[in-house]
């Protein structure tokens, strides 16, 4: 079996699904492109990590409509939506809630009642989220990884589908708390938001200094989008392409096995099982968006800088030289190789039998 060969057909009515998340995809994005102009490549990860159930890290300078980008997808998806601007004396209560005494008037009787916090929407915009104390980041840990916020005792589940989208400024680093590895790796993606060309930047400034307001039509509800990510899980991977996928991440570990020698020379720290996950994930739902009911090692290779780049830790010598984690990935992904051998076997290894079972 080939590289772009399907390792197992899906059933009739998963196909039309399928047909049916490429037509959402490309709505969205016509519906999106009204408001934001060019930036695909930054829409396509977005929409990967939406499609996959992920969280998404958007790192750019201001200006580029990063929060523009959040809420208009928000207003295309019909989801809920808060916008938490992350500053110094931000509290972890002014993001998950507190609890109150209220008193009732008829009896008198006090109990405290649970006012919920703006992490409880659909979509939440952490802007900034590198400008608030670690103490506060740590506030949405729980919310991104277990989709629950724990308050006095008492779980409060969020709403489903729940994303974090944040935002972060890489060039104003006074008064800024960086990240913690911890909390990075809970983000599916890490999203550039680069600079548009001239003539995307001179259609910007018609759209903008004009009294022209475009509308964005609702697309996906959020059961739509619930259904939807069924569809992806279920998508098939070939061994070859799994095994492709674990290779790249584990290759970004420098202690263990045979790496190639620019990572034990420019990498402290690499990526953990998390991007082997997200790297299959993101990949199904990248093929699926493009309208093919299958994985290719092309996939992957796409999606490994989103993945990648926020969990490979460069060291001095990377720094020295201006190498950057992109640089080390795309190296990566020219050094592993698929195994010949193993792409013309076209076997599901087990685990991704049993996750694709009925």
């Amino acid at each position: 079996m080939g590289d772009d060969t399907p390792a197992e057909p899906l059933q009739e009515n998963d196909l039309a699904a399928v047909e049916r998340l490429k037509d959402a995809f490309n709505k969205l994005k016509g519906e999106l492109s009204k408001v934001i102009v060019g930036q695909q490549a930054v829409l396509e990860e977005l929409l990967i990590a939406i499609f996959a159930r992920g969280h998404c890290l958007l790192i750019g300078v201001p200006g580029l409509a990063k929060t523009l980008m959040i809420h208009t997808l928000a207003d295309a998806l019909n989801l809920t939506y808060n916008r938490i601007q992350f500053t110094p004396d931000l509290m972890p209560s002014d993001i998950t809630g507190t609890e109150v005494i209220q008193e009732d008037k008829a009896t008198g009787v006090r109990q405290f009642k649970f006012l919920r916090g703006p992490v409880f929407a659909n979509i939440v915009l952490a802007d900034e989220i590198n400008r608030t104390p670690p103490k506060t980041q740590a506030a949405l840990l729980e919310a991104m990884q277990e989709r629950q916020v724990t308050v006095g005792g008492e779980r409060h589940r969020l709403p489903d589908p729940f994303f974090v989208l944040a935002t972060q400024n890489p060039i104003e680093q006074e008064g800024t708390y960086p990240l913690p590895e911890a909390q990075l790796d809970r983000f599916m993606v890490n999203v550039l938001v680069d600079y548009p060309d001239e003539e995307e930047e001179l259609d910007i400034v018609r759209l903008t200094t004009s009294l022209q307001k475009p509308s964005v039509t609702k697309v996906l509800s959020g059961a739509d989008i619930l259904e939807l990510q069924e569809i992806v899980r279920k998508v098939p991977v070939a061994d070859h392409v799994a095994r492709y996928a674990v290779r790249l991440a584990r290759m970004t570990r420098r202690e263990k096995g045979e790496v190639p020698d620019f990572i034990r020379d420019y990498v402290s720290w690499g990526a953990g099982p998390r991007a082997s996950q997200y790297l299959v994930l993101a990949a199904k739902a990248r093929a699926v968006l493009f309208g093919r009911y299958y994985v290719s090692t092309e996939d992957v290779r796409a999606v490994a800088g989103p993945v990648l780049r926020h969990r490979i830790v460069t060291n001095f010598n990377a720094e020295a030289e201006g190498l950057r984690p992109d640089d080390i990935v795309q190296r990566l992904v020219k050094a592993v190789t698929v195994d010949e051998h193993e792409s013309e076997s076209g076997k599901l290894p087990k685990i991704f039998k049993s996750a694709n079972a009925g």
